[in-house]
């Protein structure tokens, strides 16, 4: 992926498998968003190819679940939490017909499965971080995907709905078998969850587990300057050298695994 003189990465060659969690790390900029753009059919690859479910990605695939980051709603904005959920299901629709018993039953279904049955009725607006965002998990989760594609889910929520919000989708892509790619810039809240981890630095990247890339020599060399990896009371702080512009993440130290988008 490149814009003008400048790639965001080259070379990356990745499948994603039925059930795994892969975690996209990297600085700002580096193209992390955009790769789930690639992934959503919203932005063309510079060169090569993307495969979903073996077919070429196409723009609105109705089994790839999207969970933007959490943005907060104007105040007197009329959506309820159900509502938002229930575009998933209804779609284009919301607002121009009554639903049909089997669309009710299935939005109650998804409300009941996040979580989300005691401020149905609320107003999105009136909700905070964490339960908008399992509003927008529930809208996600209403097509039954295969894949769920996460960017930043997490930011601005404060540590215990961090921790309900990634029970939440790990829970559903273990009961689902579906990928999740999820893109965050704090790896902690999601580091015992997490299969693999891709890192996007400098138009460079690394693949693996956790341990094999959340490294002193991994991310120094991605990064072209010294990164220090410091483990204490089974944690991990990563922190770049002096003045340079690498993320600072407070880790756990992860699962081992190998990991459906080619």
């Amino acid at each position: 992926m490149r814009f003008g003189d400048r790639t965001l990465w080259s070379g990356l060659d990745l499948d994603v498998m039925p059930g795994e969690f892969l975690a996209v790390l990297g600085p700002n900029g580096a193209g992390k968003t955009t790769m789930l753009r690639t992934v959503l059919g919203q932005q063309e690859l510079t060169d090569g190819s993307i495969e979903f479910l073996g077919r070429p990605v196409r723009r609105g695939h109705r089994r790839i679940g999207y969970i933007p980051q959490q943005r907060l709603m104007e105040a007197g904005t009329p959506l309820r939490a159900r509502d938002m959920i229930a575009l998933g299901v209804t779609g284009h629709r919301f607002g121009l017909r009554r639903e049909s018993a089997a669309e009710r039953a299935k939005i109650d279904a998804l409300v009941d499965e996040v979580g989300a049955a005691s401020f149905a009725d609320h107003a999105v607006a009136d909700l905070s971080g964490g339960e908008q965002q399992r509003a927008r998990v529930g809208q996600a989760l209403a097509a039954d995907p295969a894949l769920l594609l996460c960017d930043e889910p997490l930011i601005s929520l404060d540590l215990r709905h961090q921790r309900g919000v990634t029970e939440l989708i790990d829970r559903q892509r273990r009961a689902r078998d579906a990928a999740v790619v999820f893109v965050t810039h704090d790896v902690n809240p999601i580091l015992d969850v997490v299969d693999r981890v891709l890192y996007i630095a400098g138009g460079r990247f690394r693949v693996g587990t956790p341990d094999e890339v959340l490294q002193p020599a991994v991310l120094s060399d991605l990064y072209g300057t010294p990164v220090d990896v410091i483990r204490t009371m089974g944690r991990i702080v990563i922190v770049g050298g002096h003045g340079h512009d690498a993320d600072h993440h407070h880790v756990d130290a992860g699962p081992d695994t190998e990991g459906l988008v080619r």
